[in-house]
């Protein structure tokens, strides 16, 4: 098994090959290239430098990263935007440290959140507003997942699960013909809370990811925000949901979908999931008495 710090997170790959191949180097190199291309921190990548309206090649991370953003925008009717980086910032969610949240900011900065505005032609993001800027965050990972199982494919390994801060994919079985089990982690009280396994997931041959509120938020005036951000309001979601995690045949659709339903809520996203081929959620939140419950689609198939 290698495992590490990559992308602001921790990763695990755990591989299974008779040549007892040792692929650090060429998995350390896959993270290298993912961050000189959509790492928002980083001053040099090229989505920073796209953002700065600076001339810049397009390579073909970035573009695979902004066709599935704008599909998961499409796919969503907005619920997911690519283009939501200033609103993001501004909350305090991303490289730069929030600003004093108003009305007027919002309003403001909601002029410059909408995916149709913004295309690459000529090798070149055009967009309609200049001051527009583009954000993958909710994608890299589990596109980073797909590129680290990718390589492991052209390896012939067989039998892997790879997980970058906590976007999974996985192939094939352990070597005694047992499923990958995953754990689905029970909403934490806060960030620093210890994890605790709600439930166990069988894997084989797919993505799962699990986006979530109760880790990721900012607290203002004594109020926690989730880092679940509407793009149709500027403001972070306040429903039920507390966690979503969602079964795709790879990890970046995963991540993408697992996004959608929670800034979507249940209510609006089961139908989509449940009209989409391969793919399963489950929800976890809080009932109208103030319990945690969980629903999980036919397929989701939990391990008791």
């Amino acid at each position: 098994m290698l495992q590490g710090e990559a992308q602001g997170s921790y990763y695990t790959v755990t591989y299974y090959d008779s040549l007892e191949r040792n692929f650090q180097p060429q998995i350390d190199s896959i993270f290298h290239t993912v961050d000189v291309s959509v790492n928002l921190w980083d001053s040099t990548s090229v989505i920073t430098k796209v953002n700065r309206n600076e001339d810049v090649v397009l390579d073909s991370i970035f573009v695979d990263n902004f066709r599935i953003a704008q599909e998961a925008a499409a796919l969503s009717g907005g619920y997911f935007d690519p283009t939501i980086s200033p609103i993001v910032a501004a909350w305090g969610f991303s490289y730069k440290h929030g600003d004093s949240i108003t009305p007027q900011l919002i309003d403001s900065l909601k002029q410059l959140v909408d995916y149709r505005k913004v295309r690459i032609e000529g090798g070149k993001v055009i967009k309609e507003n200049p001051a527009m800027t583009l954000d993958f965050n909710a994608i890299a990972q589990g596109y980073t997942s797909d590129l680290i199982a990718a390589f492991l494919d052209s390896r012939g390994i067989k039998n892997y699960l790879v997980n970058t801060g906590g976007e999974i994919m996985a192939r094939g079985c352990k070597p005694d013909g047992t499923s990958w089990i995953v754990g689905i982690e029970k909403p934490a009280d806060n960030r620093d809370s210890e994890q605790v396994v709600q439930t166990r997931v069988a894997l084989h041959d797919k993505g799962l990811v699990t986006s979530g509120s109760t880790r990721k938020y900012v607290e203002r005036n004594g109020k926690r925000y989730s880092h679940c951000i509407d793009p149709n309001t500027g403001y972070p979601v306040e429903h039920q949901v507390l966690s979503v995690t969602v079964l795709a045949e790879n990890s970046v659709w995963a991540d993408a979908l697992a996004s959608i339903c929670m800034v979507m809520g249940m209510e609006k996203s089961l139908p989509l999931i449940e009209g989409m081929d391969g793919v399963e959620a489950y929800y976890i939140y809080v009932n109208e008495k103030g319990d945690l419950e969980t629903f999980a689609t036919e397929g989701f198939c939990i391990l008791k």
